[in-house]
């Protein structure tokens, strides 16, 4: 299932239709805060650009992530884990 909402997440970023977006596991803030020390979670940041470097708000321990590298992190990223991209 982590998969699937990976996969989808990727599927939502690249322009895919809104078909899937009612398949994708969201987090509101309370539930990533309470993830935030567990090994279990992997944290991508994906905004671009200015968005991304201008911002003084970044959360400690995330990997940031170009838009067009999310294919090939697939290829590397454990399934096993939570992983959540943010991008605001």
């Amino acid at each position: 299932m982590k998969k699937l909402a990976l996969i989808l997440t990727v599927l939502l970023l690249s322009g895919a239709t809104g078909v899937w977006a009612g398949s994708v596991n969201y987090m509101d803030k309370e539930e990533l805060k309470a993830m935030l020390d567990s090994p279990e979670l992997v944290l991508l940041d994906v905004r671009r650009g200015r968005d991304w470097s201008s911002s003084e708000f970044k959360i400690t321990g995330a990997q940031r992530l170009e838009k067009d590298a999310i294919p090939s992190a697939l290829n590397t990223l454990s399934k096993d884990k939570t992983i959540v991209l943010y991008c605001a």
